[in-house]
């Protein structure tokens, strides 16, 4: 990583790497999700005949206001990283502006977080290159204890001002020393830190809405990405120009459907959808 943090290198990385490492989340009180999906409801198993609506439905992020796992200081140690990571610009918006660190707090409270699914015992071999994530910690834990240490270690050099109180510079410094494990805090290994939250950072940028990031689908306009629209028929064929309308999320978006001035959906009728 180049000191001074480059978002179309950073972009054209998520693009490869995709959305496919963030769990879906279990709204509070929801049912317990099965193995292949995200709900209660049957699983799709290769099974015929295919009956329409058996697929399990994702569970939307947790929309209470504020944060629900991370700490006041934790909190404002990710805004200020992923707000480095991918910076709004003269492109639009960034990281913050996509709600980002929302969509990362509520991975972490939820399965993904805790690992849920993950095989997390023995034995704990040095991982290869070739293997994916090896810590015997959560990502939850990881990142509580990564934040700590690396906000002690900046308290340390920097006169008690912690990662997010640094000019822009510093911080890039900071990440860069992470990145290429330069740096050395205890418990958790820099590189697997840095990975993990740049990974969840390109995910909360470009995954749908539903997932809390994202926010207004500003990653999916930058890129020209249609969404979940269901019919790309009429463009298939219009090789090499931009796709004319508007991304659509898994729940719809905005626009489709009037609100109040608190923001509730209003009762109306039928609506062309564009």
């Amino acid at each position: 990583m180049e000191t001074k943090l480059s978002r179309r290198g950073l972009l054209g990385a998520g693009l490869a790497a995709g959305a496919a490492g963030a769990l879906p989340l279990a709204a509070p009180g929801a049912p317990e999700q099965s193995a292949r999906g995200g709900g209660a409801g049957p699983d799709i198993r290769g099974d015929m005949p295919w009956q329409e609506g058996a697929a399990d439905a994702p569970f939307p992020a947790d929309r209470r206001a504020g944060y629900i796992y991370f700490t006041a200081a934790e909190a404002a140690f990710i805004e200020a990283a992923v707000g480095r990571l991918i910076p709004a610009d003269e492109l639009g918006g960034g990281a913050i502006e996509a709600a980002v660190p929302l969509f990362i707090d509520r991975q972490l409270d939820g399965e993904y977080g805790h690992a849920s699914r993950w095989y997390m015992q023995g034995p704990w071999a040095p991982p290869l290159k070739t293997q994916g994530y090896q810590s015997r910690m959560t990502p939850a834990e990881v990142y509580r204890s990564a934040i700590r240490a690396i906000d002690d270690m900046v308290a340390k050099q920097h006169g008690g001002a912690s990662f997010a109180k640094l000019p822009p510079d510093e911080q890039d410094a900071v990440l860069k020393g992470l990145e290429a494990n330069e740096l050395t805090i205890e418990d958790v290994d820099t590189k697997v830190f840095f990975t993990l939250l740049l990974q969840n950072t390109i995910e909360g940028f470009f995954s749908d809405p539903v997932y809390g990031g994202n926010k207004d689908m500003i990653g999916w306009r930058l890129i020209g990405f249609p969404g979940a629209r269901y019919d790309h028929g009429p463009f298939v064929e219009r090789h090499n120009q931009p796709y004319p309308l508007p991304p659509v999320g898994i729940t719809g978006r905005p626009g489709w459907t009037p609100r109040d001035e608190d923001g509730q959906p209003k009762e109306v009728g039928t609506k062309t959808h564009v």
